[in-house]
């Protein structure tokens, strides 16, 4: 954080600025051009945004991209107004269009125990995409995770509750342009 970085009341520390995030996201951008860059007469990549979260990160990956994209979004649940995954996962919204043959590139901003991915995963392999890529801006570290398909990662965080860039708290701290760890008296005042 830097010193004029101003807190978000509620916020303990900032564990990544926002200088990093946008430098990572770039780094990520460039690397995915790559990926991308034989298109090979396919239609262009499908980028799949995990609501609500995903929507900061995808969209500053999306356009430091220079590769043609398309976008949609899946909206799907498992955290509710807690701090800690209940390990249920229900789709609240989604895909608008059919994925079968298409190379998808979901994008999701944490993988904490792993199992919301994989539900996701397992979901889309089933509609029988010609590929499926995992960018995720953070993965915590966490010895109990699933095993899940992550290939590549912004950030690799320890096992702490945080909020900003899209991450949130019973809704709120996704505006936040840096990723910070929530200070525990704000959790339980809400």
């Amino acid at each position: 954080m830097s010193v004029e970085e101003p807190r978000a009341r509620g916020v303990a520390r900032v564990l990544i600025d926002e200088t990093a995030i946008q430098q990572r996201v770039a780094e990520l951008a460039a690397h995915l051009d790559l990926v991308y860059a034989d298109t090979d007469g396919q239609a262009p990549p499908l980028l799949v945004g995990v609501l609500n979260g995903a929507v900061a990160f995808m969209t500053d990956l999306m356009r430091a991209m220079t590769v043609p994209v398309e976008i949609d979004f899946m909206a799907v649940s498992s955290y509710g107004a807690s701090t800690v995954t209940s390990g249920v996962v229900r789709i609240l919204k989604d895909l608008n269009d059919e994925i079968s043959g298409r190379r998808l590139l979901l994008v999701e901003d944490i993988v904490d125990s792993g199992l919301t991915l994989q539900y996701l995963l397992d979901v889309l392999r089933r509609r029988d995409p010609a590929e499926i890529r995992v960018v995720a801006l953070l993965k915590k570290h966490k010895p109990d995770a699933v095993a899940v398909q992550v290939d590549d990662v912004g950030f690799t965080i320890p096992d702490e509750f945080v909020v900003g860039y899209g991450l949130d708290y019973a809704g709120r701290y996704r505006n936040l342009p840096y990723v910070a760890v929530l200070d525990a008296a704000a959790i339980a005042a809400s």
